[in-house]
């Protein structure tokens, strides 16, 4: 129980809502990164790259647009399913899953992106209007404009992970998978379970663990073109 000097309105957990001290957050992220609650536009921040990845243009793209437009292989601003194909074979997946990938994520993300009424045959995605297309039943690291929230993505390590406080094991992956589940929201279990299976498969670490630095990269595009450089070397 509270002592009468604890001040309710900073606690983080309820005595009678166990979720939320089986979920912790981190009460200390604003003694590590300025402002965490500000989320950011152009820059995947987090207490060890509190100015993002360093090296990178974002060329003026929210993180969400970033994160899409490494698939756009030409630069035109349009992903086409092609498009998709190849920037999924770029990272390492397999061809017929890169194949069944650019259909379905191409199918889903097109119509909402496309700037008239008119659906496009070729189901192009446009990814100046990507944020239209953001799915639920996700780690809402990513605000519904396409901004980077610092804090939601502290949450994904802070609640879930357990055993290493920056990575997350298969098991709390899942986890947290299922806790993220809108009610009723099927196709964004669906796109959420996909996504963050899909990168475990390509970016686990011999321990088989899927640690911070490679979540964070993925938001930004950052890890894609280690994954994309691993291979052409390889």
């Amino acid at each position: 129980m509270a002592s009468p000097s604890t001040d309710l309105s900073l606690e983080t957990e309820a005595p009678n809502a166990p979720v939320t001290r089986e979920r912790r957050l981190n009460t200390d992220l604003q003694e590590h990164l300025p402002k965490p609650y500000l989320a950011r536009a152009m820059e995947a921040v987090d207490p060890s790259h509190p100015k993002g990845t360093e090296g990178r243009d974002p060329r003026g793209m929210s993180v969400l647009q970033q994160h899409v437009a490494f698939f756009d292989r030409n630069g035109d601003g349009i992903v086409y399913p092609w498009d998709t194909f190849r920037g999924m074979r770029a990272i390492g997946v397999g061809f017929f899953l890169s194949l069944a990938l650019a259909f379905f994520i191409n199918l889903v993300m097109s119509y909402p992106t496309q700037p008239g009424w008119l659906p496009s045959l070729l189901l192009s995605i446009h990814v100046k209007n990507i944020h239209k297309a953001k799915h639920g039943s996700d780690s809402e690291t990513y605000d519904t404009e396409g901004r980077f929230d610092p804090s939601k993505f502290d949450a994904i390590f802070s609640k879930y992970g357990r055993t290493h406080p920056n990575a997350l094991t298969k098991d709390e992956l899942n986890s947290m998978i299922k806790a993220n589940r809108n009610i009723y929201d099927f196709l964004g279990w669906i796109a959420a379970a996909g996504e963050w299976n899909l990168l475990y498969s390509v970016a686990k670490d011999k321990d088989g663990l899927l640690q911070r630095e490679t979540v964070r990269g993925v938001f930004d595009a950052s890890l894609f073109e280690r994954l994309q450089d691993r291979k052409k070397s390889s």
